[in-house]
């Protein structure tokens, strides 16, 4: 405690106070690597670099806090929800850390006041701030550790901002999973309807084609474009996830991605 007092007054003290108490609102606590928190916020387009030549933005610490924030999410519902499956945990876990979900807590905690970047944020669309909070939490690791991240994650963000009964009621929206996935890799997804009729019970029918860099991806069959649109979404996520030589032209690392990531969820 003493020691935490200590360097509280050593931060305050400092003449560039103001970031320790702008990081201090988000976190709860001061950082001690004040840098990585910066760099956290630091997107691409500002092409900076140190003195090596090497360029400097938030991508690593993007890659490293996805990666801690799937595991921090995953041991929040495992002691969160003792009796269910191990499906009922992975299919809310990629709710929590969808993209969509991500870019609404980055708004929420006010990270889109901090973030620097060259251009309008519309040329990179709302993914950049997603981005930003996976970059934080992997700075948060890297400063203070993994009970530290961990208890963040819990207190301020699950604790506030998100409703996980309501979360995993959520039906998941496997087409948005694979454009996401498209999006990302830039990766051409193509839904083509390829028959529409009516049944024998007088029902519309419709059969939709996944179509990714013009490969048959994924069938699907339904009452609606949409209801088959998702059904063969999420035969393709689930080929993509289980057969990555499935990809030609090197397109295994974004195959590689949805395994590592659980963008894939099983209903």
């Amino acid at each position: 405690m003493v020691k935490y007092f200590l360097q509280k007054i050593r931060l305050l003290s400092n003449a560039r106070k103001e970031p320790y108490l702008l990081f201090y609102n988000i976190l709860g606590f001061y950082p001690r690597n004040i840098s990585l928190y910066q760099q956290a916020l630091l997107h691409k387009s500002t092409q900076q670099k140190d003195n090596h030549g090497h360029c400097i933005n938030n991508e690593r610490l993007e890659f490293l806090g996805d990666s801690v924030l799937g595991t921090i999410v995953s041991d929040i519902l495992y002691d969160m929800f003792e009796e269910e499956s191990e499906g009922f945990l992975t299919n809310t876990r990629s709710k929590i850390v969808q993209r969509e979900s991500l870019n609404h807590l980055a708004l929420e905690i006010g990270l889109d006041k901090l973030i620097v970047f060259s251009n309008n944020t519309n040329l990179f669309g709302t993914n950049i701030y997603g981005n930003a909070f996976e970059a934080l939490i992997g700075a948060i690791y890297l400063d203070q550790g993994y009970d530290k991240c961990r208890k963040f994650i819990e207190t301020r963000i699950i604790k506030r901002l998100v409703d996980v009964e309501k979360v995993a009621k959520k039906e998941v929206n496997f087409k948005s999973r694979l454009i996401e996935w498209g999006q990302k890799y830039k990766i051409d997804v193509q839904f083509e309807v390829i028959e529409e009729y009516i049944n024998s019970e007088n029902k519309p029918v419709f059969q939709t084609q996944i179509l990714i860099n013009n490969q048959n991806a994924g069938i699907g069959v339904g009452s609606s474009k949409k209801e088959s649109q998702q059904k063969a979404s999420k035969t393709a996520l689930k080929k993509i996830k289980e057969i990555p030589k499935f990809w030609e032209n090197n397109i295994i690392e974004p195959a590689q991605d949805l395994v590592e990531n659980n963008l894939v969820s099983e209903q």
